[in-house]
């Protein structure tokens, strides 16, 4: 919306029978005829002008009742207001990944700590699925994994905060808090007969980016833990270990891999697939699809590869799979993947805030949409708790 900025907060009087646009407009007159009221909203500024098809006295309605009704009405700031109508806007798409991050209460600076990879917490991406807010993955050495939780584990309650109907960022925000204190999360896993307990002590959390080492039959083991912006260089490091070591194979694990940047996914795939192949597009609304294409030294084209995954691999790590497998025919090993397939953007606003919007979806060189559909493994291979409490890996043995 094009608004116009003014220098000086502005009073309006706004008629209950005033709507704009066309045909809201003859609407909101017959009503205001037959229920005439004048509402006056102070401290107001940048009001729009643009055509808006909608009878925008309603608004103004709701907000004075609230106000006037609400037993909180005279606590709650103007700005209060505004921002949670800004909430209900990205709410209205029922979308978990669209949402509003305010600068004021440090939103939008806690988003910006979890894309540079450090931070303070319990070591967990965390989303919503169906309504349900879960587990999408654990970091490594984090609390979270320690404890044993896992991807697809649910959280019924934060603390004794209920869940129901929260938002992902309001999430985070409670289960943050200060190093050494504790948060506990009520779990729920599909094959438990009811919830559990988990207390969990937060800790300074880094974001893990690569480990690697060569096993036997001189194969080389490289275990990615995210696509931040460090993994194009320690994956370099790795590959010339491979070449060093003359490596026969490689064993590519995005387990509990929750993606990250997309440059990242299409920067490590030119190592694996011929220059100029089709890794992902990206199908937006209205504007013209984007390709992306492999552009690199496609150095392991050759090499005999294997992929590992499980509920936690998302995203980005999606996208690397899934171009491996249509394009070279790569076999994944595990259990299917998350689905997490759109494309998100961080729009700034005037104030610091900042909206994530959902653009686009990610298809794969195959046609496959990943958003909610996963990637089914070529040998499904599940990892049960005595597997895990055993410190046995029947995936990657």
């Amino acid at each position: 919306m094009n608004l116009n900025f003014l220098k000086k907060p502005i009073l309006i009087v706004i008629a209950a029978i005033a709507a704009v646009g066309g045909g809201s407009y003859y609407i909101g007159y017959q009503t205001g005829i037959k229920n005439p009221e004048t509402l006056i909203v102070k401290g107001i500024t940048n009001i729009g002008d643009d055509d808006v098809q909608v009878d925008f006295g309603i608004f103004w309605e709701a907000w004075k009742k609230l106000k006037e009704f609400h037993i909180k009405g005279n606590e709650l700031a103007d700005k209060d207001f505004v921002y949670g109508a800004i909430n209900g806007l990205a709410g209205s798409f029922k979308d978990p990944n669209t949402i509003f991050l305010r600068a004021d209460t440090g939103d939008a600076k806690k988003f910006e700590e979890d894309i540079s990879g450090s931070f303070g917490g319990i070591g967990a991406e965390i989303g919503l699925q169906d309504e349900q807010l879960i587990i999408v993955a654990p970091l490594k050495k984090s609390p979270t994994e320690r404890a044993g939780l896992k991807s697809k584990d649910k959280i019924f309650k934060i603390d004794d905060f209920d869940t129901t109907g929260i938002a992902v960022n309001e999430a985070v925000k409670k289960i943050r808090g200060p190093i050494g204190t504790k948060v506990v999360l009520n779990i729920l896993r599909d094959t438990w007969s009811s919830p559990r307990d988990f207390s969990l002590t937060r800790e300074e959390i880094v974001v893990p980016t690569l480990d690697w080492e060569i096993v036997e039959n001189n194969l080389i083991y490289i275990k990615l833990h995210s696509f931040n912006e460090k993994a194009p260089l320690a994956f370099y490091d790795a590959a010339l270990s491979a070449f060093v070591n003359r490596a026969q194979g490689m064993i590519l694990d995005l387990r509990n891999n929750p993606g990250g940047f997309l440059e990242v996914a299409i920067n490590l795939s030119g190592w694996f697939l011929n220059k100029g192949e089709l890794v992902v597009t990206e199908d937006f609304r209205s504007d013209p699809d984007r390709v992306f294409r492999a552009n690199g030294n496609s150095a392991f084209k050759a090499l005999p590869l294997v992929i590992l995954v499980n509920q936690g691999s998302a995203s980005a790590s999606e996208i690397l799979a899934g171009a491996l497998r249509d394009r070279r025919g790569i076999k994944l090993v595990g259990e299917k993947t998350f689905g997490k397939g759109t494309v998100q953007e961080l729009q700034g606003l005037r104030d610091g805030s900042k909206l994530k919007i959902t653009v686009a979806n990610w298809i794969l060189p195959s046609g496959q949409v990943i958003e909610k559909n996963g990637l089914p493994p070529d040998y499904e291979i599940k990892m049960i708790d005595e597997d895990i409490k055993a410190g046995r890996d029947p995936q990657l043995q």
